[in-house]
């Protein structure tokens, strides 16, 4: 039913829904609606306008003044916070407040017809459990009748065990039985193409041996996004040279004799990219989660992490002694579930006090699921209720968006609407190391404050100099357009390779527009044979399982490249294709498209 305003249902329940958040902060605060400003003045408040997707005459006041976020530009007269519309006699009162919530309707509505996440068939449930469950039962079985010659803890009474007793059993009994498949030796560059070691084992897993003869395959399992990781090129000319004149390492720490002019320029090229104040970077990937993140939080700080979040937080979260939280896989309503509790509620460690810090922490790109982050979603409820926002753009950046800025790219935010922004350069740049951006003080803080920046190698100059040139030619500053090509041959790739996917009736997971493509197979005696199946045909995958995944999620994840031809492709949807019917991997029940799939 509408309102005397023409109002719908629904957007009166969006009224009401800011009419209690904002009593609940404001009561948090200790003010009362008596004592809060009845005007808002336009010289004292400060408006910014949303990037995110919302109307451009849609600016955000800063919500400490006690009145609705969303006013217009001209408006001068405010509500008291109590849920009603502002007075602007020229402003259409839906419009100017319920613009934004409309738009992030839209766009949650759009994000989820986009992304896949098809439940498992009952039968093929059953099938994975009862299958696992037998070869952990012969497992047992193997390990009482046959002692395997491994090494064994001796001597350690009054020690705690090196080895956890499930992990050990699992590593022998489960994991060998397909070890073939995992860890596979290469001897080229992960281009388009990648040169397997062949390798043999004459005894059921426990050691191979190389044969001396190697496989040509095509490259479906390595993170090369873009194309950089080639042996020929400007990227492998400059790198090369760079490398005879600087050398292969620093042998310091940045703090010491480990930063040079390479090192100063690729961090102000990177902020210069990402559209933020400053940038500092690392040797590592996996330690700039790691090792930053206990700089920036500690004991009496709140972290919201999603639960499919990489290990190297998860890591980081630990060693900060932060308070963890954990939100349902891009799950908004348990997001904002479990910001408002914890808002409301405080520390209860700590007698219910504020916590020190409340920091959301996601991935732009889930490298297991393929999904992506909702962006906008979690910005507007970052500022509903006073958070930090850390985003880790690792599969993202380079991959995503029109230029290549990641998934603050995709959605075309604000990069100063997110606090910490966090990526590597293995993936999209074809090299090695991470970075941290954001304001100037951020960066100066971690410079000073940062393990990873203080204690670790400095970045090895040719690998720096890769980064430097292959973020040169996304940014177009050499002068081409083959950034842009390679950033729209990747798009085009993901997209085609996604839809013929789901044409043939496998199930996949994540978003339309991700190039990590996870297809499901769920028995863990399918990943071994898809792989092995798939290799001798010549295409490289790999295959995930538990425990990286759960139990009932056994998975075959491809990784697309700008590199890829449609040639490429079409050869390896087509022995997928076979593979699938062969192996009975079409477990899909959704409707197929009877159409040709256009490149």
């Amino acid at each position: 039913m509408g309102n005397s305003n023409g109002d719908s249902g629904e957007v009166q329940q969006e009224r009401q829904r800011n009419c209690d958040i904002s009593n609940s902060w404001n009561k948090m605060k200790g003010i009362t609606e008596e004592n809060m400003p009845k005007e808002c003045d336009s010289s004292t408040v400060e408006l910014r306008a949303r990037k995110n997707g919302f109307k451009d005459n849609v600016v955000e006041a800063a919500p400490t003044n006690g009145c609705l976020k969303n006013c217009t530009a001209n408006t001068t007269q405010c509500a008291t916070a109590n849920g009603t519309a502002c007075s602007n006699s020229n402003s259409n009162s839906k419009q100017s407040l319920y613009t934004p919530a409309k738009k992030l309707s839209e766009f949650a509505a759009e994000h989820t017809r986009k992304t896949s996440f098809e439940e498992v068939p009952l039968h093929t449930a059953c099938l994975t459990y009862l299958g696992f469950y037998l070869l952990m039962i012969l497992g047992y079985i193997n390990q009482l009748l046959f002692v395997p010659k491994v090494a064994k803890e001796e001597n350690r009474e009054g020690y705690v065990t090196l080895y956890d007793a499930f992990e050990s059993f699992y590593s022998r009994y489960v994991y060998r039985r397909v070890r073939d498949c995992w860890n596979r030796p290469i001897c080229s560059v992960p281009g388009d193409e990648v040169t397997l070691k062949d390798r043999v084992t004459n005894d059921y897993g426990w050691s191979f041996q190389f044969t001396g003869t190697e496989t040509r395959c095509l490259n479906l399992g390595s993170y090369n996004y873009l194309g950089f990781a080639d042996a020929t090129g400007p990227c492998a000319e400059q790198s090369e040279e760079t490398a005879r004149e600087m050398g292969l390492a620093m042998t310091s720490t940045r703090v010491e004799l480990g930063t040079t002019q390479l090192h100063l320029d690729l961090e102000s090229l990177t902020a210069r990219y990402l559209g933020v104040e400053d940038a500092i970077v690392f040797g590592m990937g996996f330690a700039t989660n790691a090792l930053n993140l206990p700089s920036l939080i500690s004991p009496g700080c709140l972290v919201l992490s999603d639960e499919k979040n990489h290990a190297s937080i998860i890591l980081g979260l630990r060693l900060s002694g932060a308070t963890t939280k954990v939100f349902k896989h891009n799950n908004m309503r348990d997001l904002e579930r479990v910001l408002r509790y914890n808002v409301v509620h405080g520390n209860s460690k700590n007698g219910g006090k504020p916590w020190k810090k409340i920091l959301i922490l996601v991935e732009g790109v889930f490298s297991m699921e393929g999904s992506i982050v909702r962006l906008p979603e979690i910005i507007a409820l970052k500022k509903k209720y006073k958070a930090y926002l850390y985003l880790d753009e690792a599969h993202s950046i380079g991959a995503m968006g029109p230029h290549g800025g990641g998934a603050v790219d995709y959605f075309g935010a604000d990069p100063k609407d997110i606090d910490i922004l966090m990526g590597t350069f293995t993936k999209s740049f074809g090299s090695a190391g991470g970075y941290i951006a954001g304001s100037k003080r951020l960066i100066d803080f971690l410079r000073t404050n940062s393990h990873a920046h203080c204690y670790a190698s400095s970045m090895s100059p040719p690998i720096a100099q890769q980064i430097y040139t292959s973020m040169s030619i996304i940014m177009g500053l050499d002068g081409t357009d083959t950034g842009r090509q390679k950033i729209n041959q990747l798009a085009r790739n993901t997209r085609y390779f996604r839809r013929r996917l789901a044409q043939m009736g496998v199930i996949t997971y994540g978003h339309e527009d991700s190039p990590v493509v996870p297809m499901l197979v769920y028995l863990f005696s399918k990943i071994g044979a898809v792989v092995r199946t798939l290799t001798t045909r010549h295409i490289a995958v790999v295959g995930v399982g538990f425990p990286a995944t759960p139990i009932m999620e056994g998975r075959i994840r491809y990784c697309l490249s700008a590199a890829h031809t449609k040639e490429q492709l079409d050869y390896a949807l087509e022995v997928i294709d076979e593979i699938s019917d062969r192996l009975g991997l079409k477990y899909s029940r959704k409707p197929r498209e009877p159409n040709t799939i256009e490149y």
